[in-house]
């Protein structure tokens, strides 16, 4: 159970940049709350998009997490993500896994369970300190999959396998939902337990979207944009464990065309 901070703070994190798309190769975002610090980076490919039609779009994320003195991280409780009105996840036709064929399997147990829902890939590492023991690093390969859509909301599966400490297999889950809130059209909420009280917390992640299929024989895309002023926005929190609250925006152009 300690190692779920890992998955889902990566998974909120995406969830800030996927929708929207809104990353792009820039100067990272920073912010910054008390003694912590998040540092999020990353592309979108194409950077031209139409002004008015969605687009396919392939997204690479990456983050790190740390505080300002060394100390370890704490354990986030909830990333709570409002993305801008241009951007959205195109889930229908895509293959679904269910959260039950994703436990208590390794990552290749779970590429073979539902290898056709798999619409993203990456890594993480966390460190995990125990009372009176040196800070433990683990490392983890990521798989997000397809969990479909359903009542207007669309639901990500992301799935690790970490060794140590203590084997396990991790699923967790964000539910990604349509609003209407200004420039903002997409919220995404992840909330995370409280895990062995705050031992294990992610010091970086990456991961890579870029999935198009086909459904009833037309050409689609998972991720779609456009841009039609040449600026993309997104805006989120982050609580963590202890009250802190770590909360921004960002401000991305994109190139319009047509």
């Amino acid at each position: 159970m300690r190692k779920r901070l890992i998955l889902t703070l990566a998974l909120g994190a995406i969830a800030a940049l996927v929708v929207a798309g809104v990353a792009s190769a820039y100067k990272p975002t920073v912010v910054r709350a008390g003694n912590l610090i998040l540092t999020f980076n990353g592309g979108i490919t194409p950077k031209k998009l139409p002004r008015k039609k969605m687009a396919p779009i392939g997204l690479t994320v990456s983050g790190k997490f740390a505080t300002a003195n060394g100390e370890h991280v704490p354990a986030l409780t909830k990333f709570v993500v409002e993305t801008d009105k241009n951007g959205s996840i195109d889930a229908k036709g895509y293959p679904t896994c269910k959260q039950g064929k994703l436990e208590a399997r390794t990552t290749a147990d779970a590429k073979k369970a539902c290898p056709k829902a798999i619409v993203g890939k990456g890594k993480t590492d966390v460190e995990v300190v125990f009372p009176e023991q040196a800070p433990i690093p683990v490392k983890s390969q990521l798989l997000a999959f397809n969990g479909g859509k359903k009542g207007g909301k669309t639901t990500i599966y992301i799935h690790a396998y970490l060794s140590t400490p203590i084997a396990a297999a991790i699923v967790t889950k964000t539910v990604v939902s349509k609003i209407h809130n200004g420039k903002y059209g997409t919220k995404s909420i992840a909330t995370i337990p409280k895990i062995a009280n705050g031992a294990g917390s992610v010091t970086s992640f990456t991961l890579t979207i870029n999935k198009k299929f086909k459904y009833k024989g037309k050409q689609k895309s998972y991720l779609t944009a456009r841009c039609p002023t040449g600026s993309l926005f997104a805006q989120g929190e982050a609580v963590f464990a202890g009250g802190s609250k770590a909360k921004g925006s960002v401000v991305r152009p994109c190139t319009p065309k047509g």
